[in-house]
C-alpha cells in the first residue's frame, strides 16, 4: 500500500482509513463511471480535485491490450506524471494526496486530489473567437512559444500526454494575460506515460493532437513555423529537413479532418 497525505488531508483523516474517507468527499461530481469517479469538494473554502479509481477489470484491460492501448490502471499514472513535469519544468497541478492499495491491476484501488486552479480559462475557450476577432500578435505569439516550450520540456522530460489538445492548458486569469505574464497550467495526465524518453511515435501522437485541436482558431503559416522552432530549438531549415515524415503527417491527417468536417455540415445535409 501507498500513502502520502499533506495538508489539510493529513489532519483531515488523522487517524482514518484514508481510502474509506476518499470515498465519502462530496462535491460537484465531473465524472462518473464504474471505475472512475471525478469530483470537486472544499476544505476549508479551498478547492480541490478529486480522482478515484477502482480498478477496470481483467475484460477491460485484456481489450486495451488487444487494440494496443495502454490501459488506465489507477492514480499512480497522474502522480509519477506530475512529478515529472515538475522536474522538466513544466507547471502543472499540485498534488496533496495520493493512496494505492491492492496488488491485483485489475481491481487496485487508488486515488489522487490536486489542488484548484482557479480562476483559469482553457486555452481553447481563451481562443475560440479568434477568427473574428484576432488577438493582439505579440499576445498570441507569446502563447505559441509559451505552449511550445511546454510540449518540449514535457517530451525531453520523459512524459507524453495522450491527450494533448489546447483544452488541458489552462491560462491563470487572476490579472489580465499580457505577452510577458501568462501563467500557464498543463492539466488532465491520467492518460500520461512517463519513460526515461518519449518514443518518436508518442511524441508525434501528441503534437498531432494539439495541432488539430488548434486548428480552427486561425493560426497562420508563419505561427506553425513559429511553434516549430521553439518545439524543436533547431533553424527553420534543419527541422524541415528532419521532420519531414511527421510535418507531412500533420497536413495530411488535417486535410482529411477537414475535408470529413465540411462533408458532415455541407448545406442541405440536414439538421
Amino acid at each position: 500500500m501507498k500513502l502520502i497525505l499533506e495538508e489539510p488531508f493529513r489532519s483531515l483523516w488523522a487517524g482514518r482509513d484514508a481510502f474509506a474517507a476518499v470515498e465519502e468527499l462530496e462535491g460537484e461530481v465531473f465524472r462518473e463511471l464504474e471505475a472512475r469517479r471525478t469530483l470537486r469538494t472544499e476544505v476549508d473554502g479551498r478547492g480541490y480535485f478529486v480522482k478515484i479509481h477502482r480498478g477496470v477489470g481483467w475484460a477491460e484491460i485484456i481489450k486495451n491490450w488487444l487494440t494496443a492501448k495502454a490501459p488506465v490502471l489507477g492514480a499512480g499514472q497522474e502522480w509519477k506524471a506530475i512529478h515529472a513535469l515538475n522536474t522538466a519544468g513544466v507547471p502543472t497541478m499540485t498534488a496533496v494526496a495520493y493512496g494505492e492499495k491492492g496488488s491485483n491491476p485489475a481491481a487496485q484501488h487508488s486515488f489522487i486530489i490536486t489542488e484548484e486552479l482557479a480562476p483559469t480559462v482553457s486555452l481553447e475557450d481563451f481562443s475560440s473567437h479568434w477568427l473574428s476577432q484576432p488577438p493582439e500578435p505579440a499576445l498570441k505569439y507569446a502563447l505559441i512559444h509559451a505552449v511550445a516550450d511546454m510540449a518540449a520540456r514535457m517530451h525531453r522530460g520523459g512524459v507524453n500526454h495522450r491527450d494533448f489538445y489546447i483544452c488541458h492548458f489552462l491560462l491563470n486569469v487572476s490579472e489580465p494575460p499580457r505577452p510577458d505574464h501568462l501563467p500557464l497550467s498543463l492539466i488532465d495526465l491520467h492518460r500520461a506515460q512517463v519513460r526515461p524518453s518519449v518514443p518518436r511515435r508518442w511524441r508525434d501522437k501528441d503534437l498531432a493532437g494539439l495541432y488539430f485541436s488548434a486548428l480552427g482558431i486561425g493560426l497562420t503559416d508563419r505561427d506553425k513555423l513559429r511553434f516549430l522552432k521553439t518545439y524543436f530549438r533547431k533553424p527553420l531549415r534543419q527541422i524541415v529537413t528532419e521532420e519531414a515524415v511527421l510535418l507531412a503527417m500533420l497536413e495530411r491527417k488535417a486535410t482529411r479532418l477537414q475535408t470529413r468536417f465540411q462533408r458532415k455540415y455541407a448545406p442541405g445535409r440536414g439538421e
